[in-house]
C-alpha cells in the first residue's frame, strides 16, 4: 500500500467512529438530528483530518483555519469530529443534552474548536464571508470553510452572502454544501426548488465544484484543490444520503431526529458496522 491507500484507510476508519459516536450521542434521552450529522460525517473527517490547519492543543491558534457549522442542527456531527481530533475527550459526548453540560444540541464557543454559535439557519455562510475577509485585509493565513445544509439555501440571507463573497474575490473562502435533498418537512426539491445548483452559485460569482460526499478520495482531492480559481470563492456540492451508513436511516426524513432506544441503536451499530 501507498502513503496516500494508507492515509484513505485512516480517514475511512475516522469516519466509521465519527458515525458511531453520532449514534450513541442519539441513543441518550435527548436523541439528537441523526440524518443530517451521518450524511455530513464524511465532509468533517476529511476537512479536520486532512484540510484543516487547527491545533486541537491550542484551539485560539492565531493562524489557524476557520471552520463554521452553518447547519448547527448536525452538532452531533461535528462533537464526534472535534473529539476523534482531540479537541476534548470523547467520553464527554455521553454528555450530550445533559442539563449543565456544554454539549447542547446546537453548538456553542464553550465547546473547544467551535468558533461560533449556530444553528439559526441561513447565517453561517455570512460569518464565514466575514472571517474571510478580515483574514484577507489583516494580510493573514487563515482560510474559513463552511458547511451548509441544502435546506438552508432557501434561506436569502445565504445568498446576499454569496453575493458579497464573490465580490470581495475571497479566494479564501469555500463553502460545501450537504446536499441530501432531504430537510425537515421532505424533498428539498418540493418544498422550494433548487437545481441546477451548480448554476446558481456560478451566476453568483462562485467556481462550483461537484463532488460525492461519501467517497473521501474525491473530497480530499477536491479540498486540496481550493481554491478551484484564483480571485473567486469555491463551493463544493457534495452529493450525500441523509442516514448514511444505516439502511434503515437512510433517505428518510424521519432520521432528519431520532432518540434511539436500546435495541434500535444496537440494530444501528449492525448496520453501520455491516453485520449480516
Amino acid at each position: 500500500m501507498t502513503a496516500w491507500d494508507d492515509e484513505l484507510a485512516a480517514l475511512r476508519s475516522r469516519a466509521l467512529a465519527v458515525r458511531e459516536h453520532i449514534l450513541a450521542i442519539g441513543a441518550t434521552p435527548l436523541g439528537t438530528h441523526l440524518g443530517g450529522s451521518l450524511s455530513a460525517a464524511d465532509i468533517l473527517v476529511a476537512l479536520y483530518f486532512h484540510t484543516l490547519r487547527v491545533r486541537p492543543d491550542e484551539p485560539d491558534w492565531p493562524d489557524r483555519d476557520h471552520f463554521v457549522l452553518s447547519k448547527g442542527h448536525a452538532s452531533a456531527a461535528l462533537y464526534a469530529t472535534l473529539a476523534e481530533r482531540g479537541f476534548f475527550d470523547p467520553a464527554e459526548l455521553a454528555t450530550y443534552g445533559r442539563a449543565g453540560g456544554r454539549l447542547l444540541s446546537h453548538p456553542t464557543t464553550k465547546v473547544p474548536g467551535v468558533e461560533f454559535a449556530t444553528g439559526s439557519l441561513g447565517h453561517g455562510l455570512s460569518l464565514a464571508v466575514g472571517l474571510a475577509l478580515a483574514a484577507r485585509r489583516a494580510g493573514r493565513p487563515n482560510r474559513a470553510f463552511v458547511l451548509l445544509g441544502d435546506g438552508e439555501l432557501q434561506e436569502g440571507s445565504v445568498w446576499e452572502a454569496a453575493m458579497s463573497g464573490a465580490h470581495f474575490e475571497l479566494d479564501n473562502l469555500t463553502a460545501i454544501v450537504d446536499r441530501n435533498r432531504l430537510q425537515i418537512n421532505g424533498s428539498t426539491e418540493k418544498r422550494m426548488r433548487l437545481e441546477p445548483l451548480a448554476d446558481r452559485w456560478t451566476a453568483f460569482g462562485w467556481r462550483a465544484v461537484p463532488v460525492s460526499g461519501h467517497d473521501l478520495r474525491q473530497l480530499v482531492e477536491a479540498l486540496d484543490s481550493v481554491p478551484a480559481e484564483t480571485g473567486r470563492p469555491t463551493v463544493l456540492i457534495a452529493d450525500t444520503v441523509k442516514g448514511r451508513g444505516v439502511s434503515f436511516l437512510e433517505n428518510r426524513k424521519q432520521s432528519h431526529y431520532a432518540a434511539l432506544g436500546r435495541d434500535t441503536h444496537a440494530r444501528a451499530l449492525a448496520s453501520l458496522r455491516g453485520a449480516p
